[in-house]
């Protein structure tokens, strides 16, 4: 579970994220949703740590992450796995190495505890035969899939995705969001996802964080999404839907 309350940040006396409170239940797909800079990632770095908030505060499980020592937030943050928005593969590294990175970095698993480990994730998202390839021999569905794969190689409490369905096809989006509902019930992780897809929208969010200029205006699940009359709201997912709909037209 994580739960922030009053966090804020500005840049240059430019309030970018203004008291946004909230709290992300674990075994929940939390979405974080609204348009390009309202501080979706922002946020997201803020409960990190990532950026330090000029108020406010994150509790991992009742732990202060944002103000705690290095010693406590280095051992939450073992605990955090990160899927990229453009995967963020090493591309001198072989899958089984990428998928590996974690393990090599963060524990002291053997050799063959670690290839085990890898072949156990890689097998998971569905890539049991690409160890051995390079990133640059996958498509963009395979490379979110083994981003997944190392995302959850350690064991992970917390999942954060930016916006993991950036640059895929209608399709295969839809098959990367099944694979994070997937880990995440299954794994019973805390997962949050930065998102603008109408799709994981509609079919992902246990709960919804609406953000709008730098404030939450709204909160709720993905049913609830159906029934609002927030106008702000209704105009993102209106303009969303449209863009999602001409998307499809020319693919």
């Amino acid at each position: 579970m994580i739960a922030f309350e009053n966090i804020s940040k500005s840049f240059n006396n430019k309030m970018v994220l203004d008291s946004v409170s909230g709290l992300f239940k674990t075994g929940q797909i939390s979405l974080v949703i609204g348009a390009s800079g309202t501080g979706k990632s922002l946020l997201v770095k803020c409960l990190l740590g990532l950026v330090m908030p000029d108020k406010g505060f994150s509790l991992f499980d009742g732990r202060d992450l944002v103000h705690g020592d290095k010693l406590l937030q280095t051992e939450i943050r073992r605990k955090v796995g990160m899927l990229f928005q453009g995967s963020a593969l090493f591309d001198s590294k072989n899958i089984e190495e990428n998928v590996r990175f974690p393990l090599d970095v963060l524990t002291n698993m053997s050799t063959a505890e670690k290839k085990d480990r890898v072949h156990e994730c890689l097998l998971q998202v569905g890539l049991p035969d690409v160890q051995h390839k390079m990133p640059n021999e996958l498509s963009g569905g395979m490379k979110k899939r083994a981003g997944i794969a190392r995302a959850i190689v350690n064991h992970p409490k917390y999942l954060f995705c930016d916006e993991p369905n950036s640059g895929l096809d209608p399709q295969t989006a839809l098959k990367i969001d099944e694979l994070i509902a997937e880990v995440t019930y299954t794994y019973k992780m805390t997962t949050v996802v930065v998102t603008h897809d109408m799709n994981t929208i509609l079919s992902l969010g246990d709960f919804i964080l609406f953000l709008y200029q730098g404030k939450k205006l709204w909160e709720g699940s993905s049913k609830d999404i159906l029934h609002t009359k927030l106008a702000e709201l209704e105009d993102f997912l209106f303009v969303g839907k449209i863009k999602e709909l001409l998307y499809k037209k020319q693919d």
